[in-house]
């Protein structure tokens, strides 16, 4: 089979396309470390409020500038409603749902996650601006999903 000299030029641009994609994508991955996250935590959704450390949910100084809010979402809520800290802070969050996927997203910040119920998110961020952080479900999640919000205030 004898192809046109069109043809085997395309096919090397293309070929050649696919795996620039691939090292890009590999490059992305492994060396700035940008790949999803593998470590995924689950729990029992039914048994949230039996299971450390959600049982005990809110705010907690880790060390020197530093927070641990640990939260669970549920129909229209967020647990706590409100976390407050001091600017320069970093809050480490571990978040999950008790009941159907919700989604936590900081208005003015780069966060912005999916909670799936059975599932344990973590993110941290560092709050260097004082204000008040307003806190969405930007998944819906019922017939009361615009009022699902809360408050970050950092002072």
């Amino acid at each position: 089979m004898k192809m046109h000299r069109s043809e085997i030029i395309w096919l090397t641009i293309s070929f050649g396309m696919l795996l620039g994609f691939m090292l890009i994508t590999g490059y992305q991955t492994f060396a700035l470390g940008m790949g999803p996250p593998s470590n995924q935590e689950t729990i029992d959704p039914q048994k949230v409020d039996q299971t450390a450390p959600f049982d005990n949910p809110g705010l907690k100084k880790v060390g020197e500038k530093e927070y641990e809010a640990v939260m669970t979402m549920q129909i229209f809520s967020f647990n706590p409603n409100e976390i407050e800290i001091p600017a320069g802070s970093t809050v480490h969050f571990t978040l999950t749902s008790k009941d159907v996927v919700h989604g936590f997203q900081v208005v003015g910040t780069n966060i912005n996650a999916m909670v799936p119920p059975g599932y344990i998110q973590k993110i941290s961020q560092k709050f260097d601006k004082p204000g008040e952080y307003l806190v969405l479900c930007n998944e819906y999640c019922g017939a009361g999903h615009q009022a699902m919000t809360m408050k970050i205030i950092v002072k």
